[in-house]
């Protein structure tokens, strides 16, 4: 359940091959990370009902994360050298968010929930907010309307993976200990400024002091200590793994029901739309899930890597 839309009922995406003339366009700069022990989640839960606590102690392998989530530029590539066709361009639409749109675009509800969600025919990665859009000049921003299925193409094309969810959050606190966001415990509002998030009364007025109404540029913001950009705010991150609330009752189980039927997967980090009094997901430990055929206008990914131990 992403906190900013549904998962949307679609047909099953087909299998996907990776090319043998297939590999990352040039490298991109990585963070290494050692084997051993980490956690996951918290024991200051703000939203219990998605499932962030209790923290669990884990063991984690070596693993490298790329510094940036895929770009633009990256993810054309790839479609140049195999002709890969997204789920929202087989579906033939994506949600948008209403505010992005450009002057003109025909759109229609996505449902009766959400309205600052708009059904978009013809969006999708090339085309962000419908036909009227591009992402001619925008390169340097991280590729969204991208699915689970899509990223995955991409990552076997690639020589990489998506990360899991304990490999995503050891990354994001960068050294520290146990910090609230990438950077530490200072809560970010209209005035601070860490990463790209809304800013004013969400939805119905975008201050856009961080100086942007969108996503913004992958590496617009300071890393963290681990040199990471972006792991809170501008765009969700597509993870490995199935959702799953960690709880007991009626309702987890329900929901736990209907994310394994929607094959939700967990998506972390937040993005441009998240703000404290309405998605206050752009914590380390919080999450959401989305379902692994369903793209939005704020959502990517970056890639991960295992290690030899001798690296």
């Amino acid at each position: 359940m992403n906190c900013c839309i549904g998962s949307q009922a679609r047909p099953a995406s087909k299998p996907f091959s990776a090319d043998a003339a297939s590999g990352p366009v040039k490298h991109v700069p990585r963070a290494s990370f050692d084997a051993g022990g980490s956690h996951v989640g918290t024991d200051r839960p703000e939203l219990p009902q998605d499932g962030e606590g209790p923290r669990r102690a884990v063991k984690l392998q070596a693993f490298e994360l790329e510094v940036t989530t895929v770009t633009n530029a990256r993810f054309s590539a790839f479609v140049d050298a195999t002709g890969y066709v997204t789920d929202a361009e087989r579906y033939g639409w994506s949600p948008v968010f209403i505010d992005l749109l450009p002057d003109g675009a025909i759109h229609s509800p996505v449902g009766d929930q959400i309205p600052w969600w708009v059904r978009v025919d013809g969006a999708c990665w090339h085309a962000p907010e419908g036909p009227l859009s591009s992402v001619v000049e925008r390169g340097n921003h991280p590729v969204v309307q991208v699915s689970w299925n899509d990223a995955q193409a991409f990552a076997a094309w690639s020589g990489g993976r998506l990360p899991t969810e304990a490999e995503w959050e050891h990354a994001a606190r960068g050294g520290l200990a146990d910090p609230r966001f990438p950077w530490g415990d200072e809560e970010p509002d209209d005035s601070t400024i860490h990463c790209n998030i809304w800013q004013g009364r969400f939805p119905s007025y975008n201050s856009a002091l961080d100086g942007f109404t969108g996503a913004s540029p992958v590496d617009a913001f300071a890393p963290n200590g681990a040199g990471l950009f972006g792991m809170a705010g501008n765009v969700w991150e597509w993870t490995a793994e199935p959702f799953k609330v960690r709880s007991v009752g009626k309702l987890a189980r329900q929901r736990n029901e209907q994310a394994a039927k929607t094959r939700d997967k967990v998506i972390k980090g937040g993005s441009f739309l998240c703000h404290r009094s309405y998605c206050y997901r752009y914590r380390i430990a919080a999450r959401s899930a989305m379902s692994a055929e369903s793209s939005t206008s704020n959502t990517g990914f970056r890639l991960c890597y295992a290690t030899s131990p001798q690296r």
